[in-house]
């Protein structure tokens, strides 16, 4: 039988996690989430457009950043991936690995991480596309408005299946990015719409904190400074306040994971000793 997840414990696990690792995940967050975000946001500041810019034009604008900047993109997301997978290993490990073994532990496992991606991403846009292209080619506006509403919601719904993907690869060292799909996907069965749910508060409890955080030091940076000084720190703030978000999602994900693996409570008491 497939066990409910209980959304409640799941965060109090996720938070004792943190608590209870809080000096080696601030270091791996620092490598891996912190100064990457950082980076990016200095060297890759948001296009500026004059007010009144057509929309085709802004759109272009638009395309044209973020093709410059997809270098970059690329290795803070591949940076972010080893950065969650070292966590989980930290987190969930028993044996308490140092910093520079879980971060070996977790560009191990990088390669199968970003050939699950890969291709949960090319079924998910095959899909997609498919989809779209048929309904569009009744000629029904709402026919093809229904699809790709339906698409995404088909998608939301594969990504919630697919989210434990990092943990087991952490956690029981699968390699195979195969099996690793069809383990999260056996996992999370049946608690489709309790993961969705957890996932979405905490968006919405980060997305408040964040926005109140930077609406005080946004007021505070103008009054007191200005220019490139003020662009770097808004950045400093907010890609900390990121990473401190990153930090508790992975710890949510691991909670996850040993609650509907089975094994949870005499796991996590292990951890926490």
């Amino acid at each position: 039988m497939t066990p409910r997840l209980d959304s409640s414990l799941a965060w109090k696990t996720a938070t004792r996690l943190v608590a209870a690792n809080r000096d080696v995940l601030i270091a791996i967050a620092g490598v891996f989430f912190l100064f990457p975000s950082l980076a990016f946001s200095v060297f890759v500041p948001e296009p500026q457009m004059a007010p009144g810019t057509p929309p085709r034009e802004m759109m272009e604008t638009i395309a044209d950043a973020w093709t410059e900047s997809l270098p970059l993109l690329i290795v803070v997301t591949l940076l972010q991936m080893a950065g969650t997978v070292s966590m989980l290993i930290v987190m969930t490990d028993r044996h308490l690995p140092t910093v520079a073994q879980a971060i070996r532990r977790g560009f191990h496992a990088l390669g199968p991480y970003i050939l699950a991606q890969i291709m949960v991403g090319a079924v998910l846009g095959m899909g997609f596309l498919v989809l779209v292209s048929a309904a569009a080619l009744t000629g029904q506006q709402a026919i093809a408005a229904v699809a790709i509403i339906g698409a995404f919601i088909a998608m939301i719904w594969c990504s919630v299946r697919l989210a434990l993907v990092a943990p087991v690869l952490a956690i029981e060292a699968e390699r195979n990015p195969v099996q690793a799909l069809k383990r999260s996907w056996a996992l999370t069965s049946g608690n489709s719409g309790r993961l969705l749910t957890f996932f979405v508060l905490a968006g919405l409890l980060f997305a408040v904190i964040y926005g109140l955080a930077m609406m005080l030091v946004g007021v505070v940076l103008v009054l007191t400074t200005g220019g490139t000084v003020q662009q770097v720190l808004t950045a400093a703030v907010s890609s900390t306040l990121t990473a401190g978000a990153l930090v508790y999602f992975v710890a949510m994900l691991a909670a996850v994971y040993r609650q509907l693996a089975g094994d949870g409570t005499e796991e996590i008491s292990d951890i926490f000793g």
